[in-house]
């Protein structure tokens, strides 16, 4: 752990995805920043060190749907920066040199329904309206083999990392570019300017909460989030001779 208290520059609150991006682009953008982040536990302890490995720019709502509520403009800028962030996870890891495991290479929809069938035409035309999102109906050759499917969706926005490895190597990034990182080091509340913590008072000029699930450990935050949680279950290795079959 390091031994300075500040003042920081910026604290941030929570070493995952969101705290030690943050930290990475302010240290690229301003080198001279002293920039800090606070873990209850060690970096990547949380969902994002352990999650499906999934970098895609899927999202719950269509852009159709985001027009209709935020307007197209809206819409359009909200999912042309989330297909971005697909290549600018591959490019900035490979800037920094952490082997991720990251590997682009899109996902597909199967279509086994008539419901499917009438989903999948509407994204695509959802696709070409929006000109942002480059969806398209993958060849036979190229589709999943799966049994009692009638077409697929090919969509190239989706790569897969090692969500572990990504998250280590952001930290070890993060201190490369000069930023401190506290693990164990829990946060019970924040403050303008100022974090208590287990380890004492810590000060900075600005403060970045990046807890996400956890932010209701916070003293005065227990109900201003509400945490939402998904499994993943892991196999025994796959036998080489099924492979050949895949």
């Amino acid at each position: 752990m390091p031994d300075s208290k500040g003042p920081f520059d910026v604290a941030i609150v929570g070493a995952g995805y969101t705290g030690l991006w943050t930290g990475i682009y302010l240290l690229r953008q301003k080198p001279e920043l002293k920039v800090a982040i606070f873990e209850a536990e060690v970096a990547g302890f949380g969902a994002s060190g352990r999650n499906g490995g999934w970098c895609s720019a899927l999202f719950p709502w269509a852009a159709d749907q985001l027009a209709d509520r935020f307007g197209e403009s809206a819409a359009k800028t909200l999912r042309k920066a989330m297909v971005d962030t697909v290549d600018e996870v591959g490019r900035i890891t490979a800037e920094l040199g952490i082997d991720c495991d990251f590997e682009k290479a899109g996902t597909h929809y199967l279509v086994r329904s008539k419901a499917q069938e009438a989903k999948a035409n509407h994204e695509l035309e959802v696709a070409a309206r929006f000109e942002v999102d480059q969806l398209r109906m993958a060849e036979a050759s190229d589709a999943p083999r799966a049994s009692q499917v009638s077409a697929s969706i090919f969509d190239p926005a989706c790569a897969s990392i090692q969500p572990a490895k990504l998250a280590r190597g952001l930290a070890d990034a993060f201190i490369e570019l000069g930023g401190e990182i506290y693990e164990q080091t829990r946060v019970m509340e924040i403050k303008p300017g100022r974090i208590i913590t287990s380890r004492g008072d810590f000060s900075a000029e600005s403060v970045v909460d990046a807890t996400e699930g956890y932010r209701t450990t916070l003293k005065g935050k227990k109900r201003s989030s509400i945490p939402i949680y998904s499994l993943m279950i892991a196999t025994e290795p796959i036998a080489e001779e099924l492979l050949d079959e895949i």
